[in-house]
């Protein structure tokens, strides 16, 4: 797969990835809750910017940390198999996420998340008073949106695996670019006064919009990879080789 081809891939998946809502409910949940105890617009911004900086910090190291985990296993290409299970596994993803991201019957926008997961975050937010808790909060929380996230930065550390080290260092910034946008868009927002419950408004408004467009989104991202990765080396051993190898 040439270059172009592959930032292209690595720019849709990181738009996958910016439509999971989990690091925007967390600020959310922080900024309300620092409101609530009527803390200082300069330290709502100071939390929320440490908050904004561990969740950077943390998928910029997820997506590293996993193309040096899939270089040292399978060198620069990974193996058809490989492909072909993760392919599978973004399609499955893709129809959960599309189903049960938001739970059903349930005001707000309540995520579908393990009960420890969804527990810990919500109890952290409550607790977190400076920086570097807030950092922390950050880490924690892109941590626990893995459930979800783990197919795009597979995909995307599989395929940027493969580039030279330039173009890797360039494709994990567009990713993290990306992948970023909504939750810099929201601090941004909150920063410079606007209402909590308004952009809470805003999120439930779109909220089914947003869970099928990252549950579409996963599954066209599996088929296409299937198709252009899977499908031709399978299909030209069959040619050559003939049925059964």
């Amino acid at each position: 797969m040439d270059t172009t081809t592959t930032l292209i891939i690595v720019a849709f998946a990181g738009l996958l990835h910016a439509t999971f809502q989990l690091s925007i409910s967390v600020l959310t949940l922080l900024s309300g809750h620092s409101l609530g105890k009527k803390t200082a617009n300069n330290r709502l911004i100071s939390l929320s910017t440490s908050y904004v900086f561990g969740v950077a910090l943390m998928t910029i190291l997820l997506m590293a940390s996993t193309i040096l985990i899939a270089n040292n296993l399978f060198g620069p290409v990974a193996p058809i198999l490989l492909w072909a299970i993760i392919c599978g596994g973004t399609v499955g993803l893709g129809v959960t996420a599309g189903l049960f991201y938001y739970k059903r019957n349930t005001p707000g926008t309540t995520l579908w998340l393990p009960r420890p997961v969804a527990g810990y975050l919500h109890e952290r937010t409550k607790a977190t008073k400076n920086g570097a808790e807030a950092f922390g909060l950050g880490l924690m929380t892109a941590l626990g949106e893995l459930l979800f996230t783990i197919a795009p930065i597979v995909i995307s550390a599989l395929l940027i695996a493969e580039l030279s080290p330039y173009w890797q260092l360039l494709a994990i910034i567009i990713y993290a670019s990306i992948s970023l946008l909504p939750l810099v868009i929201f601090w941004m927002l909150i920063g410079s006064g606007h209402k909590i419950s308004e952009l809470q408004k805003w999120r439930e408004k779109n909220k089914w919009f947003m869970q099928f467009a990252s549950g579409a989104g996963l599954i066209i991202l599996g088929v296409f990879l299937f198709i252009n990765i899977v499908l031709p080396p399978t299909v030209a051993s069959y040619v050559i080789l003939g049925p059964g190898t």
